[in-house]
């Protein structure tokens, strides 16, 4: 909790520094508060972006992402709406590296595409990493274990006619050794410690968002079907189906938000791959079994034109194969958090979140929706 209140105060300052004391082209030209509108729009070329890690799973840490932008945004929307075309976001390429506290790190590179008016979006990312985690059994007792991977995540998408929706295709590789400190749990099969997994999967996705930073109205969804088998590249063969659902809405100077993630498996997933539950205030794979289903919801309240302060409760149950619907304990994990409207002309909102799920606290910085 010291290391959450750090943080509060730290970003706190940052935003509340004196008018004078902001450069320009950090500055709102409307109330002269710190903004990064004007920078972020009209940048092209290299962006170093800090990293802060604050995951419970793998410790506190940090890296550097270098992202390269090929057009500004700002040119991007001028150019399109000189032809009369839709508007499309620039691509942008990404280098990242990232290193915890207990010694988990990765490093990888993505692509981020649009193209024909933003008919189509393709997403293409590669890394390879060490994460350094728990295994728990159904009775809470962690079995620590390391993780070595390499992986692939392809997805191109095209847009159904004129609508909010589009439909296409993932493919996920990822090779792993795994090696556990003391003696394999018994639910681990010698099979699950070098494996490798290749899935197709089928996407459909719906996005009404009137922002995709930190929207205040519409929704988002996606669903991913996916399929591993040996022709893929996979060693063991098993379905997966993704959902997940987010939706806002104003109210009056309130935006209030519903999320609904459901995660189902069926065959012979590798252990490390199960679904699990996901919310603030709880670590990742803490939970896990062959279907995850997770409800949560937020508020956030604009005190003013710049500050916002939030609150945010869910709950989640993992069930299938280690413990039946009943046997399994519905986790509920919630917290609040502040906001600055650090980007005005992107509606782009960053601060911090303190959050606590049934094991203890966590701090999550977070850059525009806290939902992925």
């Amino acid at each position: 909790m010291v290391r959450a209140a750090m943080a509060l105060a730290m970003t706190a300052c940052t935003a509340s520094l004196p008018a004078a004391a902001i450069p320009d082209r950090f500055k709102d030209a409307d109330d002269g508060a710190l903004d990064l509108s004007d920078y972020l729009l009209r940048h092209r070329g290299v962006l170093p972006v800090p990293i802060v890690i604050t995951e419970p799973a793998v410790g506190y840490g940090g890296g550097l992402g270098l992202m390269y932008f090929s057009q500004s945004f700002a040119d991007s929307a001028e150019a399109a709406r000189a032809r009369g075309e839709r508007v499309q976001p620039p691509d942008i390429a990404a280098a990242v590296g990232m290193k915890t506290e207990n010694g988990t790190w990765a490093a990888g590179f993505g692509y981020l595409g649009f193209f024909d008016q933003d008919r189509w979006r393709y997403r293409g990312l590669f890394g390879t990493s060490q994460l350094f985690l728990d295994y728990y059994s159904v009775r809470g007792e962690a079995r620590a274990y390391r993780l070595d991977a390499d992986a692939t995540a392809q997805l191109l998408l095209r847009r159904i006619g004129d609508s909010h929706w589009f439909g296409g295709m993932s493919y996920l590789y990822f090779s792993s050794e795994s090696r556990f400190g003391a003696s394999v749990p018994d639910d681990v099969p010698a099979r699950s410690l070098d494996s490798a997994i290749g899935k197709l999967g089928l996407v459909v996705d719906y996005d009404s968002r009137d922002n995709i930073f930190t929207p205040n109205r519409g929704t988002f969804f996606e669903m991913d079907a996916g399929f591993a088998r040996g022709t893929f590249g996979s060693k063991s063969n098993f379905e997966m189906l993704n959902a997940r659902a987010f939706s806002w809405h104003p109210a009056g100077d309130f935006v209030l938000g519903a999320r609904g993630d459901a995660r189902l498996s069926t065959g012979d997933v590798p252990f490390y791959a199960q679904p699990y539950i996901s919310l603030r205030g709880v670590p990742a794979a803490r939970y896990q079994d062959r279907n995850a289903l997770v409800v949560e919801f937020e508020a956030r309240w604009n005190i003013d034109s710049r500050w916002a302060l939030v609150g945010f409760a869910g709950a989640g149950k993992a069930y299938g194969k280690r413990q039946t619907w009943d046997e399994s304990d519905t986790v509920v994990a919630g917290g609040a958090g502040f906001r600055y409207l650090v980007a005005r002309k992107l509606n782009l909102y960053a601060g911090v979140d303190v959050a606590r799920g049934p094991e203890e606290a966590a701090v999550y910085f977070t850059f525009g929706s806290a939902w992925r």
